[in-house]
């Protein structure tokens, strides 16, 4: 049997990790400034996520949501504690697009209402409505034309007010960064008038916060530098080092019914443990706090860098805008110096590296980015 060909693969077949460092089969060592898009937030293998798996895996893998499973409220007092949302409910299932598909379904039964308003450049998910609200035409199936989803302009706040006083949407949802539409900050005036409009016109508003959450800029959520609340905020990536888990938090004004929403495997036993391990490494390792003096570091010297024309983002979340295509530039940092990037579009380098990341090793990825 063929894998299905889906993906363009860079020519590495990596063998361990450890920290920010990856190693292929070859034994080459490679400072991973990507760490799989986003998800490695705490470093590689680092020994307090693996004694919670092994610990956990060694007791129960599984048993399902049929069950009390006291991980789940473990982990949701934890996250409670330290994102900024104490009185939100927690929902927890097995990535970001079903994280999305989720709080996208809940806001219509709360509202009772069917459309959702998205912006240019956005990325949801690849399932159902949230690859509908995703702006890349290619990846929408017929299938997933639903005809419930309005996309606007980047920021263009007037447009937005139009559409929402209609008085058929039922949710408004927008990532805390932009990632894959180029590392886009949005402005806190667009954030807060955006909260404003939903509050007065009883809209849910949901925050991707996938990519950009869990520490990653500093601030727990990305939409906090902004200082305002979500009615609801997904999340995955980071949120448990590599093992499968996404999840959403939720307004006590919405109120939960038997049966709702439901997951097999979601909030599992060998999820929450991981999960509850990187809570406690990103508070005792002060990993936001590292975030943010580490990624400035970067944008201060990225920026001076020849052919860069922007560079922008917050704490470890950063795109390197370059005034010409960088595929070439890419392959020569991974194959030439060893270092693992990412991009977005045909002329940005994204660099989300472990939260762990060291001024030293911040010096290091500046230092073979020189040499290309």
């Amino acid at each position: 049997m063929e894998l299905f060909d889906v993906y363009s693969l860079l020519p590495v077949t990596i063998e361990r990790g450890l920290g920010c460092h990856v190693w292929d089969v070859e034994g080459q060592e490679y400072l991973d400034c990507y760490g799989g898009h986003a998800v490695i937030s705490v470093g590689h293998s680092h020994p307090r996520y693996v004694k919670a798996i092994q610990e956990q895996v060694a007791k129960l893998g599984f048993y399902s949501n049929a069950v009390v499973n006291p991980l789940q409220q473990q982990l949701a007092e934890k996250m409670g504690k330290i994102c900024g949302y104490p009185d939100y409910q927690l929902f927890l299932v097995n990535s970001g697009a079903e994280a999305n598909e989720n709080a996208l379904k809940l806001a219509s039964f709360h509202t009772g209402k069917s459309r959702v308003l998205t912006f240019t450049k956005a990325f949801h998910g690849r399932t159902s409505l949230a690859v509908e609200v995703t702006d890349i035409p290619n990846i929408v199936a017929p299938i997933n034309g639903s005809g419930h989803v309005t996309r606007i302009l980047w920021e263009d706040l007037d447009k937005a007010k139009e559409e929402i006083k209609k008085g058929d949407v039922a949710a408004v949802i927008v990532e805390g960064i932009q990632g894959v539409g180029g590392i886009n900050v949005p402005s806190t005036s667009f954030l807060q008038s955006l909260r404003k409009l939903c509050t007065d016109y009883g809209v849910v508003l949901i925050m991707d916060e996938i990519q950009s959450g869990y520490g990653r800029s500093g601030r727990f959520y990305a939409h906090q530098h902004a200082g305002i609340k979500a009615d609801i905020v997904t999340m995955a990536k980071g949120i448990a080092n590599g093992f499968p888990m996404g999840a959403m938090i939720i307004s006590p004004d919405i109120k939960p019914v038997y049966g709702m929403l439901g997951t097999t495997f979601g909030g599992n036993h060998l999820a929450c443990a991981g999960a509850c391990a990187v809570l406690d490494i990103i508070r005792d390792e002060k990993l936001m706090e590292n975030a943010t003096r580490v990624g400035q570091y970067l944008k201060d010297e990225l920026i001076k860098l020849p052919g860069v024309k922007d560079v922008r983002g917050l704490g470890l979340m950063i795109g390197i805008e370059y005034d010409e295509p960088i595929k070439e530039k890419r392959l020569d940092l991974l194959l030439k110096q060893h270092l693992f990037t990412g991009v977005s579009g045909t002329n940005i380098i994204r660099l989300l590296p472990p939260l762990s990341l060291t001024m030293h090793e911040a010096q290091d990825c500046i230092n073979r980015f020189k040499r290309v």
